[in-house]
């Protein structure tokens, strides 16, 4: 069954509220950015922003998922098992590292100490989700990994979003290509 396409105008809307946001973002942290200089930058006015959004931080969560998504590096369509692990990583994990080392200020800004907790659940549910999917599909179960499944699957998203943060944080970085490879790895290795 096919999702529900959303009113054009809708979309749009969200979409100017989205590009406000990130444009204010370059300029001042996210916590003091308001709903008026959002809803302004965007040439709506606040209740429109309240229509569309309970808070800044879902804004932001979305902002950063319509990027991802638009240059084809959603995580949520990754396949676990797509690629057996220690080979190399699939392109979409590729363009994902790229796409948060392009905009390394603004992910550092999402997960890091005071940025958005919605952004870091709805990324940490993705990495979760992949690692079940891919523990299901390896046959992997709680006597195999000697844990529950979810936990192990929440293991392994709390590690690869540490794993972000500290290459985000990082005076020295290694390449997006790099982190991708340990993001695959970490992926991988329990299906190997």
């Amino acid at each position: 069954m096919a999702a529900p396409q959303l009113d054009p105008r809708i979309a749009r809307t969200r979409r100017m509220l989205q590009n406000a946001l990130l444009d204010l973002t370059r300029d001042q942290p996210l916590d003091e950015i308001t709903v008026a200089e959002i809803a302004d930058r965007a040439e709506v006015n606040r209740s429109s922003f309240y229509q569309h959004y309970s808070d800044k931080e879902t804004l932001l969560a979305d902002a950063l998922d319509a990027q991802a998504a638009a240059v084809g590096a959603d995580l949520g369509s990754l396949d676990a098992a797509m690629v057996p692990g220690g080979t190399a990583p699939p392109e979409l994990v590729v363009r994902y590292t790229r796409h948060v080392s392009e905009h390394a200020a603004l992910y550092r800004l999402a997960l890091g100490e005071h940025g958005s907790s919605i952004a870091v659940v709805r990324l940490r549910k993705r990495i979760a989700s992949v690692a079940m999917t891919g523990y299901a599909q390896y046959g992997q179960d709680e006597e195999g990994l000697g844990m529950p499944v979810e936990i192990a699957a929440a293991s392994v998203a709390g590690s690869l979003l540490g794993m972000l943060t500290a290459w985000l944080e990082s005076t020295d970085p290694v390449p997006p290509e790099q982190v991708a490879v340990w993001i695959w790895n970490a992926l991988a290795r329990p299906h190997c």
